[in-house]
């Protein structure tokens, strides 16, 4: 598979559009998308392009060893890579670990930088300077100047070829019609927006002619690699998913680790459906459960049916999202109060502001499993956040008590990234195994 990154010096720059252009671009050839990061947006929008999975990369939460397996497993043609943030923030915004060019040295990855050039002249290249000196290894191969026009992108290119020593291999002109929105968790997701599909096309037609890209993919550097092991013997134990409007944040990679262990997801939706499908597990990711606030509390059927599997002692897993939905109560911008499952006595509300923004890593305080990574990204808090972990940011030394973990449940807000603690999967595995001896083989 050849490989390229599309990156930027900051977020806003036109990453995501690009990407998705050129991913539209190379469908017939065979492509496989990736996201740096913990992203779980950007990636929505490589699926409804390509109609199979995109995979987050990111070198803080997984070891170069399962990026190297990731990208080992595919067979495609092309594999482009959408970029974090600017091309050298990485942790805490001064580190370069989890950053987008730390992973593209890690494998020798070309990177195709987009400059968003609106408004600018000469400045762009000594901008253009600044970040190619930055670059040891020469990762960068090309330049791809975003929202100017095609007399300026001529005037330049050669200028911009000559002093900063980069091909400028393309540009794309301000298209007033063909941009994404934003909110306060990131872009607005692929299925609020109407005519999506049609907006791509097009803007994948604006940018045939303008940006040649090709040439600067190649075959990265891959390294060792680890071999997974997959789970043999046994009935498969069923694990129910919420996925819907409201719940549709999760890693691949997650759901992979624990298919490996004989365990075949189910999808249900909280929004829609009346109960639960028959179980040994329940996974509750995140999403915007806040967005549909009223639905989720009007739908008392499901909230019931969650909770009386909760009590009767149904394994379960819940993440940000799902965490809030499990509350006794959902508290709006506008004060209102939405009943929600009840399985945790508190109440979450919008603070107006990211809370405990950033990658986490998460240790049980009764040594039930080890550390396992990952990270959070929300607007509400609660009332009742749990203290049976403590969370420590990677930079620095703050600290905090987090999570609510029982021989039957781990809830809390922080986003759990799976491969980075085996002994996570292992232990909610088991759990699931008991209660299958214990209910659902009765029946």
């Amino acid at each position: 598979m050849k490989l390229f990154m599309i990156a930027a010096p900051a977020s806003g720059s036109g990453k995501t559009m690009i990407t998705c252009g050129m991913l539209k671009l190379l469908k017939e050839k065979g492509v496989a998308a990736f996201k740096c990061g913990p992203d779980y947006i950007d990636p929505m929008f490589h699926r409804k392009v390509l109609g199979v999975d995109s995979e987050n990369l990111d070198t803080y939460l997984q070891t170069p060893e399962q990026i190297a397996a990731i990208l080992s497993g595919h067979e495609e043609a092309y594999g482009l890579i959408e970029g974090v943030m600017g091309l050298y923030d990485g942790l805490g915004g001064i580190k370069e670990e989890g950053s987008s060019y730390h992973l593209a040295k890690m494998f020798h990855i070309p990177i195709l930088l987009v400059l968003d050039a609106r408004g600018m002249g000469r400045t762009m290249i000594s901008i253009l300077k600044g970040i190619c000196a930055e670059d040891r290894m020469h990762l960068i191969s090309g330049i791809i100047l975003n929202r100017t026009s095609k007399s300026f992108y001529e005037l330049m290119k050669p200028l911009i070829e000559e002093e900063v020593g980069i091909p400028v291999c393309g540009y794309l002109p301000v298209l007033p019609d063909l941009k994404i929105e934003s909110r306060h968790l990131g872009l607005q997701l692929p299925d609020e927006i109407q005519l999506l599909q049609l907006q791509l096309d097009q803007l994948a037609e604006e940018m045939r002619d303008r940006i040649n890209f090709l040439p600067y993919a190649k075959e990265p550097v891959l390294g060792k690699i680890i071999a997974t092991k997959n789970s043999t013997g046994g009935k498969p134990l069923t694990l129910a998913v919420a996925r819907d409007e409201a719940f549709c944040f999760y890693y691949k990679q997650n759901l992979k680790e624990l298919e490996q262990k004989n365990i075949k997801p189910v999808e249900f939706s909280p929004l829609h459906d009346s109960s639960l499908p028959k179980c040994d597990g329940l996974l509750l990711g995140g999403g915007y459960p806040e967005l549909y606030a009223k639905a989720l509390s009007e739908n008392r059927a499901m909230c019931d049916s969650i909770q009386s599997a909760i009590e009767r002692g149904l394994p379960s897993m819940a993440e940000c999202g799902g965490f809030m939905y499990l509350h006794r109560f959902l508290r709006d911008m506008d004060g209102t109060e939405y009943p929600m499952v009840g399985a945790i006595d508190g109440t979450v509300f919008n603070t107006g502001k990211l809370c405990r923004f950033g990658y986490v890593e998460i240790s049980d305080r009764n040594n039930r499993f080890g550390t396992v990574k990952g990270h959070e990204f929300h607007y509400y808090d609660s009332t009742n956040n749990g203290e049976d972990a403590v969370a420590k940011k990677p930079v620095g030394k703050r600290t905090w008590p987090c999570m609510h973990i029982a021989k039957n449940h781990i809830w809390g807000f922080p986003h759990l990234y799976y491969p980075s603690c085996p002994e996570l999967v292992d232990y909610f595995v088991e759990q699931m195994e008991q209660y299958h001896e214990k209910f659902v083989s009765l029946f």
